[in-house]
């Protein structure tokens, strides 16, 4: 909410009524200990704890206040906190008890097994998974081994994507970036490497042996209902024009082996249907479909959280930001579609970016305006700036000054501090928002792995499908469907995460 008057805030009566409401309602709040019929996972890919306060602030200036006293939809989630960062591996999570603990939600470290500072790929496998794995490996256990076929088999690990299909739900996979990316890879696919996208994509000695591309694994491991993202290419044969863009030779389908998975994934499901632009899925309103891909090209990519990351990479700090508002705008679609009576929504990241802002910049000022002192070299800053990246420049044996309206521009990169070609991901803690039933159970210092527990608990999923909480529910008369048209309420939720902004 904005501020009116601006001049309250200079009363103490102003703050203290304020945190007298927000006690009050953090004392009404109780635990919700019963099961999740249903659960939607946002992952902002790359959305750290500063990308988060940044794109707060940028929310509110974006509706004409100030910034800094705007709140994000996801922000209003009951629970949510930052814990220290935890150094030590807190073992397993076999025994997840009815928790009735204080709502005191979770921070994750974000490390994988090899790496300090994690990747998607690993990440993904951790919060869809349950289990920490090796970075670029998808789907995996620890003992596989990046780049090495033989060492899948038998490594396998289920997401819990996987899982609620084979209890009965229906599901599906939404982003912004390619369905094949490492993100949504980790809902369904087993890969020694996240970059094996296509055959094509994929060393001999891998295909010898046995191993599937990510693709092919998208429309055979798992049952998906709604598959909403991006990556036609790597679906179709060789020089197969893309159905949006048949001129542009870039645009076009990559397999080597002449399969066309897409009419593959078609024959095989009675009530499928394939889309591949908008108008295409605002006309799905039949019943009678029961399994629905939109398969995005590359050449035009809405926005909603999937490519915070990519904006990151690239230094440009604003394209970054207006992904997580989109983001944020999704999530508060998805509340007003659902119920957080029955419906565990949890929102996080995989993992954060070497970003910041600061600078002692006033009150008010623009997110991606200038610092309000000049630095030691006499030149001024922006307050975002970047740990590494391509952003890095020296002109004239030092960094060029920041200067407006260049830095506030879409394109601009701000500045890094060690060259790079592209920004890197860092390693801090990433925080998880949550509300419905067991939304308490994200609590404390967790390892990033413990999500996928948590959610698969909440909704008594495998391992957890005879918990005290799934009595609870049978005696409630929770049926085992997301709802009586499974399909229709995925891809209303599905427009509203992916086709915001598109």
């Amino acid at each position: 909410a904005l501020l009116s008057p601006p001049d309250a805030e200079e009363t103490p009566g102003y703050w203290n009524e304020g945190a007298r409401r927000r006690l009050e309602s953090a004392l009404a709040l109780q635990p919700a200990a019963r099961r999740a019929k249903n659960i939607i996972l946002f992952m902002g890919d790359g959305m750290g704890l500063s990308t988060v306060s940044a794109a707060r602030i940028y929310k509110g200036q974006l509706a004409g206040g100030s910034g800094e006293e705007s709140v994000l939809a996801m922000e209003t989630f009951p629970h949510m906190a930052l814990a220290k960062v935890s150094g030590a591996a807190l073992g397993g999570v076999a025994n997840l008890p009815l928790l009735e603990t204080p709502l005191v939600p979770a921070c994750f470290q974000t490390y994988t097994i090899d790496r300090q500072v994690p990747d998607s790929a690993g990440t993904g496998t951790a919060y869809l998974c349950g289990v920490k794995a090796n970075a670029k490996t998808l789907g995996l256990s620890g003992a596989a081994v990046y780049g090495k076929c033989r060492t899948t088999f038998g490594n396998e690990v289920d997401s819990i994507l996987h899982r609620a299909r084979l209890a009965g739900k229906s599901v599906g996979i939404v982003t912004t970036t390619r369905v094949q990316h490492a993100s949504p890879g980790a809902a369904y696919a087993h890969s020694a490497s996240r970059s094996w996208y296509a055959d094509t994509n994929m060393p001999k000695e891998a295909l010898r042996d046995g191993c599937k591309d990510i693709a092919y694994q998208l429309v055979h491991n798992t049952d998906i209902n709604v598959i909403l993202g991006g990556g036609r290419m790597y679906m179709t044969p060789r020089k197969t024009p893309d159905p949006e863009y048949p001129d542009d030779p870039s645009q076009n389908g990559i397999r080597k082996d002449g399969l066309d998975l897409i009419a593959e994934w078609l024959s095989a499901k009675q009530g499928a249907r394939y889309v591949w632009d908008k108008k295409g899925l605002d006309a799905v309103e039949d019943d009678s479909v029961s399994h629905l891909m939109a398969g995005r090209g590359d050449g035009r990519v809405p926005r909603a959280g999937g490519r915070i990351d990519h904006g990151h990479h690239s230094g440009r700090a604003k394209q970054a930001l207006m992904e997580a508002v989109m983001l944020d705008r999704a999530v508060a679609r998805a509340g007003e579609l659902t119920s957080p009576a029955d419906t565990l929504t949890v929102v996080t990241a995989d993992h954060s970016h070497v970003f910041t802002f600061g600078g002692n910049t006033l009150r008010g000022s623009s997110i991606f305006g200038l610092a309000p002192k000049k630095a030691k070299d006499k030149r001024a800053y922006t307050s975002i700036l970047y740990g590494n990246g391509p952003g890095y420049s020296i002109r004239d044996g030092g960094r060029p000054a920041a200067s407006l309206p260049a830095a506030e521009d879409k394109d601009y990169r701000q500045q890094a501090a060690v060259p790079l070609e592209t920004e890197t991901h860092s390693g801090e803690d990433v925080v998880v928002l949550a509300q419905g039933p067991m939304s308490h159970l994200f609590h404390g210092v967790q390892e990033q792995h413990y999500i996928a527990h948590a959610m698969a608990y909440a909704a008594c999923l495998e391992p957890y499908a005879t918990g005290p909480q799934c009595q609870t529910a049978r005696r409630a008369s929770y049926g085992t469907q997301c709802s009586p048209q499974p399909l229709l309420a995925l891809l209303a939720l599905c427009m509203a995460a992916c086709m915001v902004g598109g």
